[in-house]
C-alpha cells in the first residue's frame, strides 16, 4: 500500500492526501508492504535507491544508519502487538532525501498511525528532520506504554499462579518473557542508531539536505533518554519474570506434592477396612467369629476404630495439610 501525504503548508494544521504525480517538495511516502510496482515508484520519483527502500522490508533487519549522496536512511526497530501477551518488534525504514521523506514497514503499526490528518497539526512533512525524530520518540513512547502492559499483566497473572497448579499461567509468562527479550534486543539497537544520529549533526554532509536545528536536537536527546528508561525497564522487568517462573515452577511442584501426599494417606486409610474385609470374606474354615451372631457388627467396629487411629497418626504427622 502506498499513500502520499503532504502539510498543507508549513505553518497549517493540515494534512492533504496527494499522487504520486503530484508530489512536490515536503511530501511524505507511505510504504506499508508495498508490491514491487509500488517500490519503482517511488524509487523513480523520489531517486532514492531499490536498496533503500527494500531495507525495511526484511523481518530481521536490524537497527542501522546508512548515507547515500542523496539521502539518509534510518532503520529502527518498532514496538507491535501480535496478540494476548504476545509482543514483538518490527523494522520500519525512514529515508529523508533533500526534498521527501519516505518510511517504509511490512505492515501497519501504532507508530504510523498516530501521523494522520487528525493530528496533523503535530507535524508537518516540510520539516523533515523533526518528522523523523517525532516517529523516533514515538517508537520509544510505546515501548514505554507497552512495558507497563507487560508490568500489569504480571501481576494479574501471578494473582493467578497464587492459587494455581496449571502449567497456563507458566507460559503466559513465557510468552511475556519472550516479548521482552525482542523489547531489549531492539532498544539496544535502537540506541546505536540514536547515539549516531546524535554525532552526525555536526556533519557538513549531512546539513546539505537534512536541517537540523536546536529544537530537534533537543527532541533527539529526548528520545534518548527514553529509550534508555525502556532499556532499564526492560531489564527489571526480565529479571522479575525470570524470577517469579522460577519461583511459581517450585510452588506448582511443591503443590502437586502436597496433593499426593494428601492423596496417599486416603488410600492408605481406605486400605485398612479393605484389608480386613477381605480376610473376613476369605471362602475358607475356621475364620474368627463366623458363627457369632454379631460377627460382622464387630468386624465392622474393628475396621472403624483401625481407621480412625490409622486417621489421626496421619493428622498429627500433617499428611492432610494442604
Amino acid at each position: 500500500m502506498l499513500k502520499v501525504y503532504k502539510s498543507v503548508c508549513e505553518a497549517c494544521a493540515q494534512l492533504q492526501e496527494l499522487t504520486v504525480d503530484t508530489a512536490e517538495k515536503g511530501t511524505w511516502f507511505n510504504l506499508i508492504n508495498p508490491t514491487p510496482s509500488e517500490l519503482e515508484i517511488v524509487a523513480e520519483a523520489t531517486h532514492v535507491s531499490m536498496d533503500f527502500l527494500k531495507a525495511a522490508l526484511d523481518e530481521e533487519e536490524r537497527s542501522r544508519t546508512e548515507i547515500e549522496d542523496n539521502c539518509i536512511l534510518v532503520i529502527t526497530n518498532i514496538p507491535v502487538v501480535r496478540g494476548k501477551d504476545m509482543y514483538d518488534t518490527l523494522p520500519l525504514g525512514m529515508i529523508v532525501t533533500k526534498d521527501y521523506v519516505i518510511t517504509v514497514c511490512l505492515e501497519n503499526n501504532d507508530v504510523l498511525s498516530e501521523f494522520n490528518p487528525h493530528n496533523a497539526r503535530l507535524f508537518s512533512t516540510f520539516k523533515k528532520t523533526r518528522f523523523i525524530f517525532q516517529l523516533l520518540y514515538r517508537s520509544a513512547t510505546l515501548y514505554l506504554r507497552y512495558l507497563q502492559h507487560i508490568s500489569r499483566r504480571t501481576n494479574d497473572i501471578e494473582k493467578q499462579l497464587r492459587k494455581s497448579m496449571k502449567n497456563k499461567e507458566l507460559f503466559q509468562l513465557l510468552e511475556l518473557q519472550k516479548g521482552l527479550t525482542y523489547f531489549a534486543a531492539s532498544l539496544k539497537s535502537n540506541g546505536v542508531v540514536l547515539e549516531k544520529l546524535l554525532r552526525l549533526r555536526s556533519s557538513t554532509h549531512l546539513q546539505t539536505f537534512i536541517k537540523l536545528y536546536e529544537e530537534d536536537e533537543d527532541l533527539l536527546e529526548d528520545v534518548i533518554i527514553e529509550n534508555k528508561q525502556a532499556i532499564e525497564m526492560v531489564e527489571m522487568y526480565s529479571n522479575i519474570l525470570n524470577g517469579m517462573m522460577d519461583t511459581f515452577a517450585s510452588i506448582i511442584s511443591n503443590n502437586l506434592n502436597i496433593v499426593m501426599k494428601f492423596l496417599a494417606s486416603m488410600t492408605i486409610i481406605l486400605a485398612i477396612p479393605t484389608m480386613i474385609s477381605s480376610f473376613f470374606g476369605m471362602n475358607v474354615a475356621g475364620l474368627p467369629l463366623a458363627e457369632h451372631e454379631q460377627g460382622f457388627l464387630i468386624i465392622s467396629g474393628i475396621a472403624g476404630v483401625m481407621t480412625v487411629l490409622a486417621a489421626a497418626l496421619l493428622w498429627r504427622r500433617g499428611m492432610f495439610t494442604l
